[in-house]
């Protein structure tokens, strides 16, 4: 039989579908439904960072590069090359893939703060190469990319909505899937101790790989449909350090370990920082409480939001046990107690 909290999780994933489905038809104007397009961007982004921080503990801030790689590469093979928009996503998403596996060759064989190191010198080197080569990308002028559809404002919006959302859902499933695989155990172990995982004989280089490879084509995919819907692409946004620190933020304040944790991550922080950008314009004050809200995630809550919350349900639900129990102890005294004053009458 399903305890409370099961069905308080079943119950919270049909309220939180309802709601992203509803979403487009409540928002009031077309820049809510914008910002809830961008929403969906980071929850992507999140998710697909997840496939690598969450199962195998590997910090990278170089996830913003690889959306990078998806858009340009999107919007070139669209703007450039003739493709048709969406087969152009896919394709790009499959060349950034293949561009995974010798980047992730170099960028695995070291851990820790060297893995950092070379993800932000992924980050650095893609922008100098996009912002230096204007001839194909535009430079710092930008790349325009034509919209796939000849929609009013309001309707483009909504399509992409659904497509974001669409990507996300597949990505959770694709998590799940390889969270309770054979496959997934191994990159746990890795994430756990990896030199124990090695030494009894789990092929951690292999599958460190494999798992950057699909987390690289999830976050192509989301950086090319990033490019189908906003149509214009400036280096400096694309390969920005700061892309890949909020994926890190997102993911560490929803929980690295759940599987809806990057999205409730994404939701909190891509909310606070468009109300930031909407308020305080240009001022650097979302940084501000970005940085706060890391450090009151790391000193408070270091498993994240989702952990915290499940933590307290199971406090609950043991305390509520626990009064049950105590409760029928006493009745069964009482009961001790009549029968031993009935033996002696």
């Amino acid at each position: 039989m399903l305890n409370a909290s099961r069905y308080l999780k079943i119950g919270a994933i049909v309220l939180l579908a309802v709601a992203v489905l509803a979403f487009p038809s409540v928002a009031p104007n077309p820049y809510i439904l914008s910002a809830g397009v961008l929403v969906l961007y980071y929850a992507a982004l999140s998710t697909s960072w997840n496939f690598v921080g969450g199962f195998t503990g590997y910090i990278s801030l170089g996830h913003g590069a690889l959306a990078g790689l998806g858009a340009y590469g999107t919007g070139l093979l669209v703007a450039k090359g003739g493709l048709p928009p969406f087969l152009a996503l896919f394709a790009g998403a499959a060349a950034v893939a293949a561009l995974a596996v010798p980047i992730g060759f170099a960028a695995l064989r070291v851990r820790g703060a060297s893995f950092v190191i070379v993800s932000i010198a992924l980050v650095l080197i893609l922008l100098l190469v996009f912002q230096s080569w204007a001839s194909v990308t535009g430079g710092s002028r930008g790349l325009v990319v034509p919209r796939p559809f000849d929609l009013t404002r309001p309707e483009h919006h909504r399509v992409f909505y659904y497509l974001f959302a669409g990507l996300v859902t597949v990505a959770l499933l694709a998590w799940w899937l390889i969270d309770r695989s054979r496959f997934g155990l191994g990159l746990k172990s890795i994430r756990e101790d990896e030199d124990k995982a090695e030494a009894l004989g789990t092929a951690t280089f292999a599958y460190k790989l494999i798992v950057f490879v699909v987390s690289a084509g999830f976050t192509a995919l989301a950086g090319g449909l990033y490019a189908l819907w906003f149509g214009d692409l400036d280096p400096v946004f694309q390969f920005s350090i700061l892309t890949g620190s909020y994926l890190v933020l997102m993911a560490l304040l929803g929980g690295v370990r759940q599987l809806f944790g990057p999205v409730a991550g994404a939701i909190i922080v891509g909310v606070a920082l468009e109300y930031f950008k909407v308020e305080y314009g240009d001022t650097p004050l979302h940084l501000v409480a970005t940085g706060l809200l890391l450090a009151l995630v790391v000193l408070f809550m270091p498993d994240g939001i989702l952990p915290a919350i499940g933590d307290l349900l199971k406090r609950f639900d043991r305390t509520k046990r626990s009064s049950i129990r105590e409760v029928s102890a006493a009745e069964l005294r009482e009961q001790r107690l009549a029968e031993a004053k009935g033996a002696a009458r």
